[in-house]
């Protein structure tokens, strides 16, 4: 089910200086308020968007933490990313004008509806809004580069040293410490994103566990060391 709010106020977003661009005048401020249709919540477990159905917004994620996965052939379910407050979800839409892959709250959410034809038209007015709308893009480039090299070339070790560097970077820009974290997502989601088998997920939390780099409590995880974690990444 579906839950809208009819009013936002981009504004007074705690989040707007991660998914609204820089540098706006008040005027064009407004406008982009105007622009933005709801704010919708979405319970954990449930869609923002699934594979085929017609695209038509961009959203972004409000409060919450989302995963981003497809089907593969033999029904299984591959994670093709994680979403957090500030970041913008739907791109796979604007090809041909479906979505390609479902959107799942790890959490309860809320999310921004941006309709993407006022957005391009409002972008072709106001620069600072096109060039967002462009690093955006280039952004999304950039990660699945990212995971590319994650899942071809990394071993176990590396692969989740890295994840759990770029989830701490990325909540600290949040505001939240640089060292603690909670998991939203399962071993099993992580490793389906990493490329990698629950056994060997749970094997090298583990590890970590014991040589000291990180403590787990459950979904709870604080880091100890690092520069251990940036090591394993960037072996000397």
């Amino acid at each position: 089910m579906r839950h809208e709010v009819p009013t936002i106020t981009c504004s007074g977003c705690k989040m707007r200086d991660l998914c609204m661009p820089a540098g706006l005048e008040p005027n064009e401020m407004d406008r982009i308020e105007e622009m933005v249709a709801s704010r919708r919540s979405v319970k954990r477990g449930e869609a923002a968007f699934r594979t085929g159905e017609r695209f038509s917004n961009l959203y972004a994620v409000r409060t919450g933490f989302f995963k981003t996965c497809v089907t593969s052939e033999d029904g299984r379910d591959q994670v093709t990313g994680f979403q957090m407050a500030g970041e913008i979800m739907g791109l796979d839409g604007i090809v041909n004008s479906q979505h390609t892959c479902d959107a799942i709250a790890l959490e309860d959410a809320e999310i921004c509806i941006l309709p993407f034809e006022q957005i391009e038209k409002l972008s072709l007015e106001v620069r600072t809004l096109q060039r967002h709308v462009h690093q955006i893009m280039s952004r999304e480039i950039v990660r699945e580069n990212g995971v590319m090299l994650l899942l071809g070339s990394m071993r176990a070790e590396e692969r989740l040293a890295a994840f759990l560097l770029n989830l701490t970077e990325r909540l600290q820009v949040r505001g939240f410490s640089s060292s603690e974290l909670i998991l939203r997502m399962t071993r099993e989601e992580i490793g389906s994103y990493l490329g990698l088998k629950l056994e060997t997920i749970s094997r090298t939390f583990s590890k970590f566990v014991s040589d000291g780099v990180i403590e787990v409590h459950q979904r709870h995880v604080r880091i100890l060391d690092t520069r251990a974690l940036q090591a394993i990444v960037h072996p000397t």
